[in-house]
């Protein structure tokens, strides 16, 4: 499976940076970044260690190109699978790097500061004034089960209003901007056939 494409697409994948080399994750998100290189995706992600070291690890070993956006809070630098690092100033300048930077978004399983990132990019792309802001909407993807909870939990937000008052639509608009995906080769199948489809309407 390969995107075809003139212009080479950025996904940026949000991640936990606690994951280590021998735990099982890493070795899916190493694999993740593998099979996305190999489709001929670029990999953006927050550029430190865990599933962000692991998946930029997998795409370099595929001879892809990474991107690392870091942030000068830290004193850390890009971990050594990054080809090219981005420093911003702010906290919110890296998340709006990474969402602004992107084509499509992998959401891997994380804690806080991946569910920040999910969800401004999220919400930008459910507001149409805010979704100018990154070219409109663009496929996210979030590995279930992990995330499976939050999204029931989002999905329970249509019973806090009397149903006249809350369009059951928008609701459903804004569910249908998540793709949920099993694992890493279901990732990649689904991004390859979903710009598949943008380019042949």
């Amino acid at each position: 499976m390969k995107v075809d494409s003139g212009t080479k697409k950025v996904v940026t994948l949000f991640g936990s940076s606690l994951p280590r080399e021998d735990s099982t994750i890493y070795q899916q998100a190493l694999r993740l970044g593998k099979l996305l290189a190999q489709a001929g995706f670029t990999v953006c992600n927050g550029g430190y260690g865990g599933l962000m070291e692991a998946t930029a690890r997998g795409a370099r070993e595929a001879d892809g190109h990474t991107l690392g956006v870091t942030c000068s809070l830290w004193s850390a630098s890009a971990n050594r699978w990054i080809s090219e690092e981005i420093r911003t100033q702010s906290f919110p300048e890296r998340i709006m790097t990474l969402i602004e930077r992107a084509d499509a978004y992998i959401t891997l399983p994380g804690g806080t500061g991946t569910l920040a990132e999910l969800a401004l990019a999220w919400e930008i792309m459910n507001k149409s004034n805010l979704s100018r802001t990154v070219g409109g909407r663009k496929p996210l993807l979030v590995m279930a089960p992990y995330w499976q909870p939050v999204l029931e939990c989002l999905n329970q937000e249509a019973a806090l209003s009397a149903p006249a008052e809350v369009p059951f639509d928008r609701q459903k608009r804004a569910m249908e901007i998540i793709t949920l995906v099993e694992n890493e080769t279901d990732a990649v199948r689904k991004l390859c056939a979903r710009f598949a489809s943008l380019e042949n309407n």
